[in-house]
């Protein structure tokens, strides 16, 4: 597993941590701060980790929408709790972050939502990036 496959994975356990327990990212966020200090075996995946939960942070707005606009018929809130956090990595990847090819954000997501949720997830994960990869132009 590459060490940015790691990053999403921690990334996506940090969001729907925040997102089950009703607590601020952020907040989540300073726990595994403090943690991937004591554990500089994970610095390299710590890195970019941090990078997606503060750009998801950052455009959360933003990112929302577009998972909204997108969704045709589903509201966030009733998207799984892991769906909803792979399809805010994969936005942020997509729109924010120009040094992961859309195709690899994608496939990640989708991957993840094959192992780690429903059997609809990864086909509703991969459409969903796909138009917002196609509407990005």
């Amino acid at each position: 597993m590459s060490a940015r496959t790691k990053a999403r994975k921690r990334a996506l356990d940090m969001l729907y941590s925040a997102d089950m327990r009703r607590v601020p990212v952020e907040q989540v966020l300073a726990v595994e701060a403090e943690r991937a200090v004591s554990e500089p075996e994970r610095q390299a995946s710590w890195l970019y980790a941090r990078e997606i939960v503060d750009g998801i942070v950052d455009h959360s707005e933003e990112i929302d929408e577009l998972i909204t606009t997108h969704s045709r018929g589903w509201t966030l809130e009733r998207m799984p709790a892991v769906d909803r956090a792979l399809l805010r990595i994969g936005v942020w990847e997509i729109v924010f972050n120009d040094e992961v090819p859309d195709p690899v954000a994608i496939s990640e997501a989708v991957e993840a939502a094959t192992v780690l949720s429903t059997d609809d997830s990864a086909g509703f994960v991969n459409g969903l990036l796909a138009a917002i990869s196609h509407a990005k132009g």
